[in-house]
């Protein structure tokens, strides 16, 4: 399985192998791919998103029973998908017991959490840990002032905003959720570049620009059309662009 850069330089230096783990908020399954080639004994990748739920489930089943043997040739290697989970289900009330994991991760998770859910969230994972268990956080700094992809995302929260009552995205810095889990029991360990600047690649761009349209569709009709428009004029405008950075944080619940 291919594994991102981010992910493998996150992990590196935690102890998964032989570890019940959990995605917390499976995407594309990025974290969960990392995790099973890691070693890990079990891993519970949890969505509330039918699509990443099925993306994560097609992604270890697909590549799971196959390895490289670095010159492109697959061998046979153990079938990564009998060590998989795929809960859907919302992080708020996640459907495992108290201390059933042993590391946790939320890759790219806290950006698209406003302040109620983050917390939410936070007490849900702490309730799932077991004692001693790590925790990886990967996330992204606000971007700096005068990026262009900043007014995407302007864009982006006021048409959630306007039509969900709730932002989009947003953006924690670093030291903000290292007091944060610390206020929720977790014992910092380290902070890491993961990216610098991060590339905010034209596919990147076109997917929040679709999500801010999406938005918009759903608000009052002139301000949601005007909305919808300027997300599609600055998803020209912009391209791609390189800025900001993601970075990657390390916590231990006390035994």
């Amino acid at each position: 399985m291919d594994v991102p850069r981010t992910v493998a330089t996150a992990l590196a230096d935690r102890p998964v192998a032989g570890k019940r783990c959990l995605e917390a908020g499976a995407g594309a399954g990025n974290a969960t791919a990392g995790l099973l080639a890691n070693g890990a004994a079990r891993v519970y990748a949890v969505t509330n998103d039918r699509d990443h739920a099925r993306t994560t489930r097609r992604r270890v089943g697909d590549e799971g029973n196959r390895s490289s043997d670095g010159d492109g040739n697959d061998e046979g290697g153990d079938d990564h998908a009998d060590r998989l989970a795929v809960l859907e289900a919302d992080l708020r009330a996640v459907p495992l017991p108290d201390d059933a994991v042993d590391v946790i991760t939320a890759h790219g998770l806290c950006n698209v959490l406003d302040p109620a859910s983050l917390s939410a969230v936070a007490e849900e994972l702490s309730r799932v840990a077991a004692p001693g268990a790590h925790l990886v956080v990967d996330d992204y700094d606000p971007v700096p002032d005068g990026a262009a992809i900043g007014e995407l995302f302007a864009v982006e929260n006021a048409a959630s905003e306007l039509s969900r009552g709730r932002p989009a995205l947003t953006f924690y810095p670093a030291a903000f959720l290292r007091r944060f889990f610390a206020g929720h029991g977790w014992e910092f360990e380290r902070e890491r570049t993961l990216l610098e600047p991060v590339p905010w690649t034209e596919s990147h761009v076109a997917a929040h620009a679709d999500q801010a349209v999406d938005a918009a569709k759903e608000g009052p009709g002139e301000t949601g059309d005007a909305l919808a428009a300027a997300a599609r004029r600055l998803e020209s405008e912009i391209g791609s662009e390189s800025v900001g950075r993601m970075y990657g944080l390390a916590f231990r619940l006390p035994d």
